[in-house]
C-alpha cells in the first residue's frame, strides 16, 4: 500500500511540475494557408511542430491552417488579420501558391514584419531586402537558367513549348534566347488552352517537330500526354519530351505504354539520408495522427511538401537560436494599426543570413532579398531513379552527368530496344530490291519482301544494337528534294520529317541542304559524281578498205581505162613513124625498122604511170606521145583524189569527240548529259559556282528534250540507247560500278568531281545516332562493309560479269593490221602469182633446152636448176659446156635472156 501512495504522489508531482512549465511556455503560432487540400504538406509541417515540441522546452508551437480561395484576396486578408489579433499573435505564415492570394499575404506580413514564407514559384520582382518575405522555391531567374542548361545540353536545334499558364513563358525565359544565339535554332511557341488540348497537339504533329518542352502543372501532364498520343506525338522513339514541372517525378508514366524520351527534373533526392529521414518522420506520425492514414512513397513527395517541412524546421530552429540573445515574446498584431512585431525582422534577416547545410530540398542558402540560391536539380531520363544529370546554382552553366559514356551508351541502346524503328527506303539496285519467292505460292511479308545493300546493312546494325526494324517504301520513290514553289520536301526527307519513319536509308547522299533539316549518320559508303557514257562501237574490220575512197565503178571504169589506153596506145604507136627506130644505130640505111611497142609494154607503161612510178621505155611519136600525156593527167587525178580520199576518211574515223572529262564535256555541244530529276547530282551542278559546271547546269536545264531522267535506271538505259553516243549521265561512282559489272557497253568516263558519302538519315538530335554511329564504325573495322559490296556489286548477280579489258588497249590514232591487211594480202597474192609464172616459165625455157640440146627433159631440169642454184654465178653460157660439140653447139640458151646478170655482154663459147 505504501508503494501505491509514493506512485501516487510522484505522479501528481510530475503533473504539477508540468502545469507549470507549461504555464511559463510562450506559444509560437504558424499559419499556412492552402488553395487547396493537400493533406501531405500539412502532416509534414504538423510532423515537423510535433518534432520540435517534443526536442524543447522553450515554446510551444502551434500551427493553424487555413483554405482560402484562389482569387478571393479579401478572404484571405480577413482570415489572416482574425489571426494575428489571436492571443499569442502569429509568427510565421506560409503563403498560397495562388499569385492573387500570396500577394496579399505578402502585403500583410510586411507591414507587421512577420516573417512569410513561399514554397511556390514567385518572380524575383516580389523580393525586398527590406521585407520579411522568404522563398524556399528556387530563384525564378536561376530556375530559368538551369532550364536553359539543359535543353542546350539536350542539343536541340528546334523544339515547341507548350506552356499551361502565363507564368510559364517568365520561367522559360533563358530558354528563348537560346534561339537568338543559334541561328539554326527554331522555337515555336504555344498555350494550353481548355482541358481538350487535340487540336493544338495535332497542329504539332503536322509541323513535323518531335522535341516538345511542356511546361504545366503535375496534375495536367498526364492529361496531356495521354491525348499527345491519341494524336500520335508519342508513336515512336523519336519523340522526345522535357517536362519542367519539379513535381514531375510524382507522375507515373506507365500508363501511357509508349517508348518515348521524356525527361524530368527535382530539387529532391529520395536517395539522400535527409530526405529518409523526413519520410519516416512523417509516416509515424501519420501513423498516430492521419486517420486518411496517406501513404508516404518516395516518389509521390512533392517539392511543396519537402519545403513546407525544411521552411518550418528552419524558422523554429532560428527562433531558438535568437531566443538565446533576446528573448521572443510573441505579440498580438492588428492589420489596421501601425504596430508591428518586433522579433519579425530579426528572424528573417537571421534565417536569410543562415545556412542550413541540410535540409530534404538540399542545403538551404539565401541572398539579402530572401531569394534561394543554392538548389540542386536532378536531371532524370525515362525511369524515376534515371538521374543522367545534376545542376548546381553555383555553376548556371554547367550540367554534370552522372553516367560514364559506356552507362549513357548502355542505357540508350537499351531504350532503342523497346520500339520498332520503321526504316524507309526506296527500290533500287542493288541497294533494294523486291525479293522473288523462292517456289510458286509463296507468299513474302515484312521484311522478306525486301532484299539489297540497304538491307543486308540495317541488319548488322540491328544486330549489334539489338534492335527491331520494319522497312517501309517512301510513297513517291524520291531520295529527297526541296520544291522552293510548294515549300516542302518530297521522297525519304518528307518521311522523316512527317515522323513517318526513323531511318532512311539508301544510297542517299549527305548534302548540306538536307543537312539542315535531317541528321545523317557517319558514311558507311565514300563515293563521287563521275561520267557514265558508251563504249565506242567496234566496226567490222575491212581487209579491203583501201578501197574505199572509190567506188566500186571507179574501180571498174579505172580498170577498163588502163586496158583501153593500152590498146590504143599500142595502136597509135604503131600507126606513129616516130615509134618505128632503127635496131642498128650504125647502118644509116637499115632495110628493116623495129617497133618495141608491144602489147607488154603498153601495158607496163600505163601501170607505171597509174602507180606513178615511171617506166625506162617511153614514146616518140607526137600522137603516142599525146595519148601517154593524157593518161598521165589523168593518172595524177585519179592518184591525187585517192591519196585525198584515203585520208579524209581516216580522219573521218577519229573526228569523234574523245570524252575523257567534265571539262570535255562542256566544250562541246554534240553530246547532251544530264542527271536525276530531284536528286544529289542535280543539286551539286545547280548550286556550285565552278564556272564549269555552272556552264553544264546552263546547258542541261535548256536542252530540249529534258537531259533529265526519273532515276538511275532510266539515265542508264538512255545511255545504252542512245545513237552515236550522243549522250551522257552523271550519276555517283559507286553506282556506275555497279552497272559496269555486267553491262559490258558502258563505262565509267574520268574522275570524280566531289567526294562525298551515303549515310543513314535521321530525324535532327536524334537520340540514337551516336549508337548507329558505333555499329556502322564495327562493321567497317570488321570489313563487314567491304564484304556487303562484294557480295551485291558481284556475287549476287544475275548477268554474268564482263570480262576486263586489257590495259595495252591500242590507241585510236593507231591504224591496226586488220585495217591494212588488204594491202598485205594484195601483195602476196600477186608476189605469188609471179613466183607461179616464174615457175612456169622456168619450166618452159627447160623443155626449151631439153628440145634444142637434144637432152632428156630430167637432164636439162637437172643442168638449169643446179645453175640457178649456184647464187655466186653472174654469167651463164649460152651451151651447156658438155654439149658444145653437138651439131646444135651454136644454139643459145634461153636462159641467157633470163638468168645474166649482163644483158649487154652475153656470155660465149671459149
Amino acid at each position: 500500500m505504501k508503494i501505491v501512495y509514493q506512485n501516487v504522489f510522484w505522479l501528481l508531482m510530475f503533473a504539477a511540475y508540468n502545469y507549470l512549465c507549461l504555464a511559463n511556455q510562450n506559444v509560437i503560432t504558424i499559419g499556412a494557408f492552402f488553395d487547396e487540400e493537400d493533406d501531405q504538406a500539412k502532416i509534414a509541417l504538423k510532423s515537423v511542430v510535433h518534432t520540435m515540441n517534443t526536442m524543447q522546452q522553450e515554446f510551444e508551437y502551434v500551427v493553424k491552417t487555413q483554405k482560402v480561395a484562389r482569387i478571393d484576396s479579401f478572404q484571405c486578408c480577413r482570415l489572416l488579420c482574425n489571426i494575428t489579433q489571436e492571443e499569442g499573435g502569429l509568427a510565421a505564415v506560409f503563403s498560397p501558391t495562388s499569385f492573387t492570394s500570396s500577394s496579399i499575404i505578402q502585403s500583410v506580413s510586411a507591414n507587421l514584419e512577420i516573417p512569410h514564407f513561399l514554397t511556390s514559384w514567385h518572380q524575383s520582382a516580389f523580393f525586398d531586402d527590406k521585407h520579411t518575405t522568404i522563398n524556399f522555391y528556387p530563384d525564378a531567374y536561376l530556375l530559368s537558367q538551369a532550364l536553359a542548361t539543359i535543353v542546350r545540353n539536350l542539343q536541340w536545334r528546334s523544339f515547341v513549348i507548350l506552356y499551361e499558364e502565363n507564368d510559364g513563358l517568365v520561367r522559360l525565359q533563358e530558354v528563348l534566347k537560346l534561339q537568338s544565339y543559334n541561328k539554326h535554332s527554331t522555337v515555336m511557341v504555344r498555350q494550353l488552352e481548355g482541358p481538350d488540348c487535340r487540336p493544338l497537339l495535332k497542329e504539332i504533329r503536322a509541323s513535323s517537330e518531335h522535341r516538345i518542352i511542356l511546361d504545366c502543372k503535375s496534375d495536367s501532364i498526364l492529361r496531356v500526354l495521354e491525348q499527345a498520343k491519341e494524336v500520335g506525338l508519342m508513336e515512336s522513339s523519336s519523340y522526345n519530351y522535357f517536362l519542367t514541372s519539379l513535381d514531375a517525378h510524382t507522375v507515373d508514366f506507365s500508363s501511357l505504354h509508349a517508348s518515348v524520351n521524356i525527361t524530368t527534373i527535382r530539387i529532391l533526392d529520395p536517395s539522400s539520408e535527409d530526405f529518409q529521414s523526413a519520410l519516416t518522420e512523417w509516416e509515424q506520425y501519420a501513423d498516430f495522427h492521419d486517420p486518411n492514414r496517406i501513404q508516404f512513397r518516395p516518389f509521390s513527395i512533392t517539392t511543396k511538401t519537402a519545403l513546407i517541412y525544411d521552411a518550418a524546421e528552419m524558422f523554429m530552429n532560428s527562433v531558438n537560436a535568437v531566443h538565446v540573445t533576446d528573448p521572443i515574446v510573441p505579440t498580438i498584431l492588428y492589420c489596421d494599426s501601425e504596430e508591428k512585431w518586433e522579433h519579425g525582422f530579426r528572424i528573417a534577416s537571421f534565417m536569410k543570413v543562415k545556412t542550413n547545410p541540410v535540409g530534404v530540398s538540399g542545403p538551404l542558402a539565401f541572398d539579402s532579398t530572401g531569394r534561394r540560391t543554392n538548389f540542386t536539380i536532378y536531371v532524370v531520363g525515362g525511369h524515376r531513379d534515371n538521374v543522367v544529370a545534376t545542376w548546381n546554382a553555383e555553376s548556371p552553366d554547367v550540367l554534370t552527368f552522372m553516367r560514364s559514356d559506356n552507362d549513357s551508351y548502355d542505357a540508350l541502346v537499351k531504350n532503342m530496344q523497346k520500339g520498332v524503328l520503321i526504316v524507309s527506303s526506296r527500290l533500287g539496285p542493288p541497294y533494294l530490291m523486291e525479293r522473288k519467292p523462292r517456289f510458286e505460292g509463296d507468299v513474302l511479308t515484312g521484311n522478306a519482301r525486301y532484299e539489297g545493300f540497304s538491307m543486308d546493312l540495317i541488319d548488322g546494325i540491328a544486330g549489334i544494337l539489338g534492335f527491331k526494324y520494319e522497312f517501309r517504301l517512301a510513297e513517291d520513290g524520291k531520295y529527297g528534294n526541296y520544291d522552293p514553289v510548294t515549300k516542302s520536301w518530297n521522297g525519304l526527307i518528307k518521311d522523316l520529317l512527317d515522323r513517318k519513319a526513323d531511318l532512311a536509308i539508301c544510297d542517299l547522299s549527305i548534302t548540306h541542304q538536307r543537312r539542315e533539316v535531317v541528321d545523317f549518320s557517319m558514311p558507311f559508303m565514300r563515293l563521287g559524281i563521275s561520267i557514265l557514257y558508251k563504249k565506242a562501237e567496234e566496226k567490222d574490220v575491212n581487209m579491203f578498205a583501201f578501197l574505199t575512197p572509190f567506188s566500186t565503178d571507179i574501180w571498174i571504169y579505172t580498170a577498163t581505162l588502163y586496158l583501153a589506153v593500152s590498146v590504143i596506145l599500142y595502136l597509135v604507136a604503131r600507126m606513129a613513124p616516130g615509134d618505128w627506130e632503127n635496131p642498128h644505130p650504125c647502118d644509116r640505111h637499115p632495110e628493116e625498122l623495129e617497133n618495141i611497142w608491144n602489147l607488154k609494154n603498153c601495158l607496163w607503161v600505163t601501170l607505171g604511170s597509174i602507180m606513178t612510178q615511171g617506166c625506162d621505155i617511153l614514146p616518140k611519136g607526137i600522137s603516142s606521145r599525146m595519148v601517154t600525156s593524157m593518161w598521165w593527167f589523168f593518172s595524177l587525178i585519179m592518184t591525187s583524189c585517192y591519196t585525198a580520199n584515203l585520208a579524209a576518211l581516216l580522219t573521218m574515223e577519229r573526228m569523234e569527240p574523245v570524252i575523257d572529262s567534265a571539262e570535255a564535256l562542256a566544250k562541246q555541244t554534240k553530246i547532251k548529259y544530264g542527271t536525276v530529276e530531284g536528286g544529289a547530282t542535280q543539286a551539286f551542278f545547280r548550286e556550285s559556282n565552278y564556272s564549269t559546271f555552272q556552264k553544264m547546269w546552263t546547258s542541261m536545264v535548256q536542252a530540249q528534250p529534258s537531259v533529265f531522267e526519273k532515276n538511275n535506271a532510266d539515265g542508264v538505259k538512255r545511255v545504252q540507247g542512245s545513237k552515236n553516243r550522243l549522250y551522257a549521265f552523271f550519276m555517283e561512282s559507286s553506282q556506275i560500278e555497279y552497272e559496269t559489272q555486267t553491262k559490258c557497253d558502258l563505262k565509267q568516263v574520268g574522275s570524280w568531281l566531289d567526294t562525298k558519302g551515303y549515310g543513314i538519315a535521321m530525324p535532327i538530335d536524334y537520340p540514337y545516332r551516336s549508337a548507329i554511329n558505333r555499329a556502322i564504325l564495327k562493321l567497317q573495322e570488321d570489313s563487314k562493309l567491304k564484304e556487303l559490296k562484294i557480295k551485291w556489286w558481284e556475287k549476287m548477280r544475275d548477268d554474268p560479269p564482263c570480262i576486263p579489258v586489257r590495259s595495252s588497249e591500242k590507241s585510236s590514232s593507231e591504224l591496226a593490221l586488220a585495217n591494212v591487211g588488204g594491202v598485205f594480202l594484195v601483195l602476196g597474192i600477186g608476189v605469188g602469182v609471179a613466183f607461179i609464172l616464174a615457175m612456169m616459165e622456168f619450166l618452159w625455157n627447160v623443155r626449151n633446152v631439153s628440145v634444142e640440146e637434144h637432152l632428156s627433159y630430167f637432164e636439162a631440169l637437172k643442168l638449169e636448176v643446179a645453175f640457178a642454184s649456184n647464187i655466186w654465178a653472174t654469167k651463164k653460157r649460152t651451151k651447156a659446156k658438155n654439149l658444145q660439140s653437138s651439131s646444135h653447139g651454136d644454139s643459145k640458151s634461153f636462159l641467157h635472156s633470163v638468168m645474166s646478170s649482163k644483158v649487154g655482154t652475153p656470155a660465149t663459147d671459149e
